[in-house]
């Protein structure tokens, strides 16, 4: 039998229920749903359906995130996608660094969602490549997050090597189906991102497979942009683009 490890405070899911749109806010890597909680309040003040589900083994004890592997990560942003459902007509999921990593294998897998939205997507995490798993530690110590203003950020002090494997993993399995999304996209990147190279996103643009794909730098904020200076921002330009293809999607 698994052992069930409390969730630490501030760090459970959360879900407003507001309007027929739902958003599905997926956090990142060694995160909790606290990192996009701003900015999923600011959704559902716009009349959005907001559900931000913890990834399996995060926020809870170091032990249940060793133990968790990238298709758990995957199963938690599924069962999320299925309690919007009972809400939503429409659905759109956003996701910042690992999660936006995680909605687009699930959309190029076939997640039914009207449009994806990714902030700072984890294409390529550089401390974690130039590591060798056969001989490093078994827990590499944890830098302080990425963010350019005074915030907090709920997080492990350290991550099991076998996890920032499975990240890495993840982006290997990921990369080469970015060309199968046709969905509209949105993305969202900081000009200045010390864990996530801004390349990633430019590659993400040239290479997603959507006819219909935008990107918009983010100026003010560094890797983790939803606890950062332009989370007005980042809330304004999905806000428009949610309304444009929810419009579509329920006329067309």
């Amino acid at each position: 039998m698994s052992m069930v490890y409390p969730v630490l405070p501030g760090a459970d899911d959360f879900f407003f229920d507001r309007g027929s749109v739902g958003i599905l806010l997926c956090h990142g890597f060694n995160a909790t749903p606290q990192s996009v909680r701003a900015v999923g309040e600011r959704f559902a003040e716009r009349g959005f359906s907001v559900y931000a589900p913890r990834l399996h083994g995060h926020g809870t004890d170091l032990r249940d995130f060793e133990a968790a592997t990238a298709e758990d990560w995957k199963q938690s942003v599924r069962d999320g996608y299925e309690q919007l459902t009972r809400r939503c007509e429409s659905i759109f999921i956003v996701g910042q660094s690992m999660g936006a990593t995680l909605a687009l294998a699930l959309v190029a897998e076939g997640l039914p969602v009207a449009g994806i939205i990714t902030i700072n997507a984890a294409l390529s995490v550089p401390a974690y490549e130039a590591l060798s798993f056969t001989e490093c530690p078994v827990y590499l110590p944890e830098s302080p997050p990425d963010i350019k203003r005074s915030a907090f950020e709920i997080v492990y002090e350290y991550v099991p090597s076998v996890c920032a494997s499975e990240l890495l993993r993840l982006i290997g399995e990921t990369i080469p189906v970015l060309p199968d999304i046709q969905i509209p996209t949105l993305i969202l990147y900081s000009a200045e991102d010390h864990v996530v190279p801004p390349t990633c996103s430019d590659y993400l643009h040239r290479t997603i497979g959507s006819d219909d794909k935008r990107s918009y730098c983010l100026l003010d904020s560094y890797h983790v942009a939803t606890l950062d200076h332009d989370q007005e921002t980042i809330v304004r330009e999905t806000a428009q683009f949610v309304n444009q293809f929810s419009r579509l999607t329920q006329t067309g």
